[in-house]
């Protein structure tokens, strides 16, 4: 999808959400918009593949006939209904009844059908629970049809369902509903939400400049030169997923095939919901994801339990943007957890180290892990200096990239991605600063796609350029007492511009021979006149 179409799509949906906005706010009107366009998506997407399914068979229905074609199939073929959803289960994945297609939910809303709210109840909880092979339990929690923002009675909630519904379905009318399409245009929503809710909204998603950045570093061994082709990657874990934009960034970088299987953990409810619906929306089979919704400091997902061994998770790439300083609850347990008790538990103040010894442990020993964190991880004392020291001992810290400041809607700070192996082929590590290197904005700084492509070049290849990068001993590191602060391995001072003294004498000299001279001449100036002349 183009810039322009994704923008005259924002600004076609930005309008309705000004229409709608004096009943609720951006959050509220969010979670309406994008899974409206989810189910839009689901619904065509099912439609076009029943038509393929049924041929010949598939209906059509004259200008008055308002309902969706396939109603008028399941209605005079009920004994075959059964059956065709066999089929579709197995070429799509999933069912959805007819009255629940978005075209259905649609037409109740044109004509204020009395049912609307009761039917779009039913349509929900049989997506969650019936359409696909395993249940998405609460997938549209976040919708609240009996939330009084709508109206105290059902007839109001209803009648403003009708208005919601109808410049939605006015408003994508007329949009491809091409998978890969309303997939850029749901990532791209996210983005506009997350920017015009500021901090709060932003927290559950990483600018798609970063994820280009994470997703083209850790794809990059996936490559194979023999061949000129890429390899699949197996496994990919994002551990703080939000949207799920960063897991759906490393899996286009390989194409729908390139993955094996994707995971996903998310604390916040309302985020979890939002990428399961992204994971589906750009066309990632339900068998081909695992989303969990739960606390990964506290790696309550039994998928990533030590109990049993032989089932332990272990990813060809980790990538994550975490909470930044996150404040966390350390306990004596957790000391003796798996994941941190050879190198100690991150301090109270801050759990960016404890985020990424959590996503470690899960890293393959031939995979690659990018994370980005807040720059005092490089350098801060105490509990994340010992952590650190070891992590470089290992040899385990394979690049350091520190970033523009103003990168992100919930942050300003200036942020650093580390990039960490198992078993790293080089014994130094690579810094890179690319802190100087960006575009100016007026809310957020920018990554233009070159500087993004410096920075991934300059780690595949490992080159060394003045001022930018360098790739730094781990005798050096180690005289520094493992500081990784950028600015003690690069030097940013600009070199003062060198000075001919006698140039500046000669000037000088000049200026002086001028004065003296517009002295003399005022003067005589002054004789004329009969006064004084200046001392």
């Amino acid at each position: 999808m183009t810039e322009s179409q994704l923008n005259q799509l924002g600004n076609t949906l930005w309008a309705i959400a000004d229409d709608l906005r004096g009943s609720m706010n951006a959050d509220d009107f969010r979670d309406y918009m994008l899974s409206f366009l989810f189910l839009r998506y689901l619904s065509d997407n099912y439609e076009s593949a029943a038509q393929k399914e049924l041929g010949s068979d598939y209906p059509v229905l004259n200008e008055d006939d308002r309902r969706a074609p396939l109603a008028a199939w399941y209605a005079a073929n009920a004994d075959d209904v059964a059956e065709f959803e066999k089929q579709m289960r197995r070429k799509v994945h999933y069912v959805i009844e007819p009255a629940h297609l978005w075209s259905s939910i649609a037409e109740m809303a044109r004509v204020q059908d009395g049912e609307l709210l009761h039917t779009l109840e039913s349509g929900f909880k049989y997506i969650e629970t019936q359409s696909f092979d395993r249940a998405f339990q609460g997938l549209f929690s976040e919708i609240n049809l009996n939330s009084e923002k709508l109206g105290k009675k059902y007839e109001e909630r209803n009648a403003k369902l009708y208005i919601i519904i109808s410049k939605i379905a006015e408003g994508i009318a007329g949009f491809s509903t091409n998978s890969d399409i309303l997939g850029d245009a749901y990532e791209y929503l996210i983005g506009q939400f997350a920017a015009g809710s500021g901090k709060k909204a932003g927290e559950f998603y990483t600018p798609q400049q970063m994820s280009d950045i994470l997703s083209g570093i850790v794809t990059l061994d996936s490559q194979d030169p023999s061949m000129g082709k890429k390899k699949k990657l197996d496994k990919v874990l994002d551990f703080a997923c939000g949207s799920g934009s960063l897991l759906l960034n490393v899996r286009k970088q390989l194409g729908a095939h390139g993955v094996g299987k994707i995971y996903g953990q998310e604390s916040n409810i309302t985020t979890y919901n939002l990428a399961r619906m992204n994971m589906l929306l750009h066309g990632v089979k339900d068998t081909e994801f695992e989303i969990h919704h739960g606390d990964s400091l506290k790696n309550d997902w039994d998928i990533l339990s030590e109990m049993n061994p032989a089932k332990k998770l272990q990813c060809d790439a980790v990538v994550a943007n975490p909470p930044f300083s996150y404040r966390w609850e350390p306990s004596e347990a957790l000391g003796e957890d798996f994941r941190f008790k050879s190198y100690g538990l991150a301090p109270k103040s801050a759990a960016d180290f404890a985020f990424l010894l959590h996503g470690f442990h899960f890293l393959s020993e031939e995979g690659t892990m990018a994370i980005i964190l807040p720059h005092g991880v490089l350098f801060r004392g105490g509990a994340e200096e010992r952590i650190r020291t070891k992590l470089l001992k290992d040899g385990n810290i394979d690049t350091v990239i520190g970033l523009p400041a103003n990168l992100f809607f919930s942050t300003g700070i200036p942020v650093c991605i580390l990039v960490l192996k198992k078993c790293k082929k080089f014994d130094d590590v690579l810094f890179i600063n690319a802190s100087e290197h960006f575009e100016k904005g007026k809310r957020q700084n920018r990554l233009a796609p070159e500087h993004i492509d410096t920075i991934i070049s300059t780690y595949q290849f490992r080159t060394e350029k003045e001022r930018y990068s360098r790739r730094v001993s781990m005798e050096e590191i180690e005289k520094n007492d493992f500081n990784l602060n950028i600015s003690r391995y690069i030097s940013t001072a600009v070199a003062e511009e060198a000075i001919d003294l006698g140039a500046v004498n000669r000037q000088l000299m000049a200026l002086e021979a001028d004065v003296i001279k517009a002295k003399d001449a005022h003067n005589e100036f002054l004789k004329e006149l009969g006064l004084p002349p200046l001392p």
